[in-house]
């Protein structure tokens, strides 16, 4: 079996190894698709994110769809739900799972992730998929799903201003849940010009921004009138700092990007003075469902945030071509 595994920053290896057996409760999994996502990035470029460190080579990835080879649902194709609480602790029987303190997480720590021709996996975090939605789009109703753990943080309601700040994939999927939940106006931000264009073409009002010094023109994209609230995608200082500046006083500013290293500056005089209400966003709680529905509907288009597609085989290039951030989603087809 063919497995892409990181040893060290930047050093991803194609290798052979043995095929997985399913332990208690797991089923086999072909996999068909993976996506690339900002933490798997992190993982490339720092071998870390946040505050964990690799310590031991990983297969990246955890926004995946595959087929089922084992047991009764052999044959199913299924997106594959990375994460396994522990549904024990007190996190979890709040029914926080997404954030339990010993989750098991595709592609995270010492769990292998998704990039391999197959995994052993538990079979009741395995989704079915609609005919309607096919490989690639099953891997990335994952990142939907953070989308719209996020959207629902930021508690927007129809008819309001909401910003988008940070216009990669996530966000993109962000702007167009937006418009479907009846936003008034999107306003979005990116330092790439090609982010821009994308956004602009789902219908947002979008800014290229270097640093903080464009606020100005960014309040002007909305009429010169605040946000109700705002989404921060980004993972850099600025960005928080844009949305903490340009929402409405008593106003939800949700941040949700992934900062490069363990610390994100706030600047808090000015939330404070504004009263505003702050939430942190991690991955996703129990969405698939409401995921699924949105795209069979028509509501979000998946192939909008696609650029680029590689075979396993060429899973360092596609993982240099994701680092680049050249294009927006990238999706590795380990059966190509």
């Amino acid at each position: 079996m063919r497995v892409l595994r990181l040893h060290g920053a930047r050093d991803v290896r194609l290798a052979d190894e043995p095929e997985p057996v399913p332990g208690p409760g797991e089923v086999l999994v072909r996999v068909t698709a993976v996506g690339i996502c900002g933490s798997d990035l992190h993982w490339f470029s720092e071998s870390a994110i946040g505050e964990a460190h690799l310590t031991q080579p990983l297969v990246l990835g955890h926004e995946a769809a595959g087929v089922i080879e084992s047991g009764p649902r052999a044959g199913e194709r299924v997106a594959i739900d990375p994460s396994v609480p522990c549904e024990r602790c007190d996190t979890c029987i709040r029914g926080l799972g997404h954030l339990c303190p010993r989750v098991r997480f595709l592609g995270y720590a010492t769990s292998d992730g998704a990039m391999r021709d197959r995994l052993a996996w538990p079979e009741d975090r395995l989704v079915p998929l609609p005919d309607a939605i096919d490989d690639v789009g099953g891997a990335l109703l994952e990142p939907l799903g953070v989308a719209v753990h996020a959207l629902r943080l930021a508690g927007m309601r129809p008819g309001d201003r909401i910003g988008i700040f940070g216009a990669g994939p996530i966000g993109l999927l962000l702007i167009q849940l937006a418009y479907a939940a009846g936003a008034g106006q999107v306003l979005a931000t990116d330092r790439l010009p090609h982010r821009v264009a994308a956004a602009r073409a789902l219908g947002a009002a979008a800014e290229l921004v270097t640093d903080g010094s464009e606020r100005a023109a960014l309040l002007e994209a909305t009429g010169g009138r605040p946000l109700d609230t705002a989404i921060e995608i980004a993972g850099v200082d600025d960005a928080v700092d844009a949305a903490i500046a340009l929402v409405k006083p008593a106003g939800t500013v949700v941040i949700g990007g992934i900062p490069d290293g363990p610390s994100l500056t706030i600047t808090g005089a000015a939330a404070r003075r504004k009263g505003l209400d702050l939430r942190f966003a991690r991955r996703m709680n129990r969405v698939y469902p409401a995921a699924i529905e949105l795209v069979t509907a028509g509501r979000v288009n998946l192939d909008a945030v696609v650029s680029n597609r590689f075979p396993l085989s060429d899973g360092p290039e596609a993982l240099a071509t994701a680092a680049r951030r050249e294009g927006h989603k990238v999706v590795v087809l380990p059966g190509a």
